[in-house]
Formats: structure tokens, C-alpha cells, sequence
């Protein structure tokens, strides 16, 4: 019993924490993040009729009619709007929880690379989020309602529908923003080489046409509106990649003469 406590206070001394005490932690932070994501579901719930109506109203500019075929369906996609809203206000609290978390086993660069990696992994999914709203959507929805001229049939959406695609399209956007945040970090530590990444460039482009004729309607200037800053984000994660890259060695000379 002596010696284990002897043990015990070894390890805090010396600033380790038991794995009991690390689970008890680990639940703690969980249970922050739960509380945040509850109450901002209530928050969001709210404020759904008046985020469900922004999104309908994109549609609406362009002459959708929309209509809800079941008699809870409104009311789901109020509870799932929430949901996303709750989680995109809760997100930043999360990635604290996870940083507090792993912080203290992380070295000063890995330390730096993290928060780096969290602050702009939000800024570009913001980015992406409102690139897809404002520049993508308009033209997909112009495009998709455009097909029905002439026709004699009058587009009639289902709310659920709509609001899954507009869903896809914003996950989609914010995923593809990450681009130059994850070559960064694959390339720091090491698992990336930037020389690869201009290696394959022709295979890459190829690529990136490919993803973008898939997830956008089947016309030309659309592919060519999401393939665009694909690449544009492709050659800035290597310009980028490729600076920190120089500056490298710089760094590793300045701790040599240290």
C-alpha cells in the first residue's frame, strides 16, 4: 500500500496522470461538449423555422415550389436543422475540449501545428460553406430548375429533399476547403512530401475533374465552377507546403548553433 502510494506520488510529481485519472478527464470534457451541443440544439430549435425559411428562400429565388409529403416532415427537418446548427456552435468547444485534452503530451511544435490546424480548418470550412451558398448553389439550383422549361411540369420539391441536398453540398464544400490544412499537416509530419505532390499534379487535375463532373449536375460550366478552386486550393496547399518546407532547414540551423 505504501510503496503504491509512494508510486502514485512519483508520477504527480513528475506531472503524469494515472489512466483512471485520464478516463475521468476524458468524461469531464465529454460531458462539457454534450452540455454545449444541448443547449444550442434548444437555441437552434428556436431559431429553425426562421433557418429552415433562408434556406427555402435560395430555392424560391429561382421559381422552386416546395411541398412536404408526410405530415411530420417539416417538423424533422426543423429538428435536423437544429441539430447542425448545434453542432456548428459547439464545434469550437470541442476542438478546446480535444486540445486541452492532448496538449499535454504534445511537444512546442506539435502544440503550434495543432492550434493551427484547428483555427484554419475553421476559417476554410467557413469558406468553403459560403463559397458553396453563395457562388455554387445559385448556379446548380438555376441549372436543375432550368431543365423543366418547356416541359409543362412544374417543379415541386419535397422540403427533405431540398434541404438533404443543400446539406451534402455544404459537408462536401467544407470537407474539400480542408485541402491545404491537411497537406500541411501530412507534409509536417512527414507522411507527405511536397515533391509528390507536384509529382502527380496531371494525375491529381484528372482527379478533381472527376469528383467535380459526380457531385454536380451534368453540365460543363457547373464541373468547371467546382473543379476550379479545387485546383486553386491544390496549388496553394503546394505553395504553401513548399515554404514551410524551406524554412525547414533555417530552423534546424538555428537549433544546431544553439
Amino acid at each position: 500500500m505504501g510503496e503504491n502510494k509512494a508510486k502514485r506520488d512519483e508520477k504527480a510529481a513528475n506531472g503524469e496522470m494515472p489512466l483512471s485519472g485520464h478516463l475521468r478527464e476524458l468524461r469531464n470534457r465529454l460531458l462539457v461538449c454534450l452540455g454545449v451541443l444541448l443547449a444550442a440544439a434548444v437555441l437552434g430549435l428556436h431559431y429553425a423555422e426562421e433557418l429552415v425559411g433562408v434556406l427555402l428562400a435560395l430555392g424560391e429565388r429561382y421559381n422552386y415550389h416546395f411541398v412536404y409529403i408526410s405530415p411530420q416532415e417539416l417538423l424533422i427537418e426543423y429538428f435536423t436543422v437544429s441539430l447542425v446548427f448545434a453542432f456548428c456552435v459547439t464545434l469550437p468547444v470541442i476542438l478546446y475540449q480535444i486540445w486541452a485534452f492532448v496538449s499535454p503530451g504534445l511537444t512546442n511544435k506539435e502544440r503550434l501545428l495543432f492550434i493551427l490546424a484547428m483555427v484554419f480548418g475553421l476559417i476554410f470550412a467557413v469558406i468553403g460553406i459560403i463559397f458553396a451558398y453563395k457562388i455554387l448553389l445559385p448556379f446548380m439550383l438555376y441549372f436543375l430548375i432550368a431543365l423543366s422549361d418547356g416541359s409543362g411540369v412544374q417543379a415541386s420539391v419535397s422540403v427533405q429533399n431540398y434541404i438533404s441536398f443543400l446539406m451534402t453540398i455544404f459537408i462536401i464544400f467544407a470537407i474539400i476547403f480542408e485541402l491545404p490544412v491537411a497537406s500541411v499537416i501530412l507534409t509536417q509530419t512527414g507522411i507527405l512530401k511536397v515533391e509528390w505532390m507536384k509529382k502527380f499534379r496531371s494525375v491529381v487535375i484528372v482527379v478533381i475533374f472527376f469528383v467535380a463532373a459526380v457531385i454536380t449536375p451534368p453540365d460543363v460550366f457547373s464541373q468547371i465552377m467546382v473543379a476550379l478552386p479545387m485546383l486553386a486550393l491544390y496549388e496553394f496547399s503546394i505553395l504553401i507546403c513548399s515554404l514551410l518546407a524551406k524554412r525547414k532547414p533555417v530552423a534546424a540551423e538555428v537549433e544546431e548553433g544553439e
